[in-house]
């Protein structure tokens, strides 16, 4: 996900969210038949002004999205995967290389399985601009497993934090957190049809948790010495991977009921 270099900036980009999770879930709606390609298009789209994707094959000119949606499905695609790797810990990606190295560099990226296909999206101003490059289907997440290890992370950064009497905030960036309040509270950030419950409750505790994380890795909070600074962030990164895995893992291809 794009993250600004200012709090107020970070939460704004966190709060909407990103456009590879609205192309995963979008997308695996469109092909369960949850949904048609025109509506999955509009919802990926959200408040962007435009999606062009270059790249895709038998298609030399860049597509619009209902275009590439209708492409992808034409050539077989069967499931969207989300990856939002992160230096250290390349989460939904499976390869090659060159799909690998442009991925990290965006920090996002959505991969089919089918056409053997990812998407690695870059935000120009309100627009993104998606490029096609061959990829690797990544494993089968488990969701149970990333669902209990977000909840075990909940709790050790409460803990950690509170033993460390280092959880305060910027009184600017507090009033701004009243605002992760809102992250799948219905405002048209959830997850599409044919998520279980489960799985989208626990895509907004993940979002949530990746602002707070975010917005607290800004400044070393109240942290009087480098020790209690440098346990303070390892605590929040912790929270931050875990936040990123269940997010991972709930926008993963719905199972048949």
């Amino acid at each position: 996900m794009p993250y600004a270099g200012h709090a107020s900036e970070t939460l704004a980009c966190v709060l909407t969210t990103s456009a590879s999770v609205r192309f995963t879930v979008w997308t695996n709606a469109m092909l369960t038949g949850a949904c048609d390609p025109d509506t999955a298009a509009h919802k990926i789209l959200g408040a962007d002004v435009g999606h062009h994707v270059a790249g895709l094959p038998g298609h030399p000119e860049p597509a619009t999205l209902p275009v590439a949606l209708n492409l992808l499905r034409a050539a077989g695609t069967k499931q969207a995967h989300l990856a939002l790797p992160i230096p250290g810990d390349p989460i939904g990606l499976a390869g090659p290389p060159a799909f690998n190295e442009l991925a990290l560099e965006s920090g996002e990226a959505v991969v089919f399985t089918g056409p053997d296909l990812g998407l690695v999206p870059a935000y120009v101003g309100p627009a993104v601009q998606w490029t096609a490059l061959p990829a690797t289907s990544p494993p089968p997440a488990d969701f149970g497993e990333a669902d209990r290890a977000l909840r075990l992370a909940m709790i050790e950064a409460a803990d950690s934090l509170a033993a460390l009497d280092v959880a305060r905030w910027k009184p600017e960036v507090a009033d701004a957190l009243i605002d992760i309040r809102r992250i799948g509270t219905g405002r048209g950030d959830d997850l599409a049809p044919g998520y279980p419950s489960r799985a989208v409750k626990s895509a907004a505790t993940a979002r949530r948790l990746l602002a707070i994380a975010d917005a607290a890795l800004e400044d070393d909070g109240a942290a009087i010495t480098t020790t209690d600074a440098d346990a303070r962030r390892r605590t929040l990164l912790a929270l931050a991977t875990a936040a990123r895995r269940a997010l991972v893992a709930a926008c993963a291809p719905p199972l048949p009921d």
